[in-house]
């Protein structure tokens, strides 16, 4: 707080050192009070009601579409869900087992295919550490490649020392590894999510919304998951939204991006539109393709940054994100 209002007033609190004898002593109800006054001159909020003369902003129409899920997939989030739950985890270090336990249920919420994996990698994992493998990864870039909101949380992760198993250790091991490929199977058992079934009733009700207001037929479906984007794809191609989709995200190595890239670097052969960075070239290739001819776009969070989508009418959360804001 000191630094931001120094930003615009150095002199508003004085020094370092007489900000912090000052409200350092303080209740916290008298701190309260005493720094609303002070910021009262400073810090002035302006609503988006009293700003809509100056600043057009588009009206959001939100619409939910509720779902219940299988009996396969309940009995999977509670076996999990009972799982992350222990007191003792021999797969989840102690430093990183409450951000683990988040990402797991953000995955588990996302499919029954994005925690298949997740699942599969860390009983890969234990086995590894049964036969003192060193793995070629580490947890986090594991499921990095998968998960790519991960990457928010990266300072937050700790290191835990590897130490001997004792053969109390081994056999808990065991026991969490047989646990953890029973939930891998039930999950693989699961062909389609509830989810996904309730996605195509959404799109075919807010599609016909989008029409009433004459906004273009495009839809940006979000999701936090590459093996759930791969899933997406699957039930769409089998719905009446086959034609024109375009998956986006941090690798873009599928064939059909490959083929918009290589068709829009011959298009714009010797023109500036071209950079030479493969990367943001099959971004922009990705872009024009959705906005010119696509109808839906799957993507990760690399769509959530440094692209220009408002031509698109449509936003599907299909995961919510790590931060509520990021919806904003």
């Amino acid at each position: 707080l000191f630094g931001l209002v120094s930003i615009i007033d150095e002199h508003a609190f004085g020094d370092l050192k007489s900000f912090r004898e000052q409200f350092a002593s303080l209740s916290q109800a008298q701190v309260f009070e005493t720094l609303k006054a002070r910021l009262k001159p400073i810090c002035h909020r302006t609503l988006r009601r009293q700003v809509t003369a100056y600043v057009p902003f588009t009206k959001r129409h939100a619409m939910v579409e509720p779902f219940d899920p299988s009996e396969g997939e309940d009995k999977l989030y509670h076996l999990v869900s009972d799982y992350l739950q222990r007191d003792n985890l021999q797969a989840l270090p102690p430093s990183q087992r409450t951000l683990m336990t988040l990402v797991l249920r953000k995955l588990l919420a996302s499919s029954s295919f994005a925690i298949a994996g997740a699942l599969t990698s860390i009983a890969n994992r234990l086995k590894a550490q049964l036969k003192a493998e060193e793995p070629t990864l580490s947890l986090e870039d594991e499921l990095d490649e998968d998960y790519e909101a991960l990457d928010e949380t990266a300072e937050e992760w700790g290191d835990d020392p590897a130490e001997p198993l004792s053969a109390e250790n081994r056999a808990a091991i065991r026991a969490e590894i047989a646990d953890l490929e029973e939930f891998t199977r039930i999950a693989l058992s699961i062909d389609h999510n509830a989810k996904g079934k309730a996605l195509i009733k959404a799109l075919q009700v807010a599609f016909a919304k989008a029409g009433e207001f004459g906004a273009a037929e495009k839809a940006i479906i979000f999701t936090e998951s590459r093996k759930t984007q791969s899933y997406l794809l699957r039930l769409l191609a089998d719905s009446a939204y086959a034609e024109g989709i375009v998956l986006f995200n941090g690798t873009n190595t599928d064939d059909t991006s490959k083929a918009i890239y290589n068709r829009w670097i011959e298009r714009h052969q010797g023109s500036d539109k071209i950079t030479g960075s493969r990367s943001a070239d099959m971004r922009s290739a990705l872009v024009d393709y959705f906005r010119e001819e696509g109808r839906i776009m799957i993507a990760t969070e690399s769509a959530a940054e440094g692209i220009n989508l408002q031509f698109c009418s449509l936003v599907v959360n299909y995961d919510l994100p790590w931060n509520p804001q990021r919806i904003e």
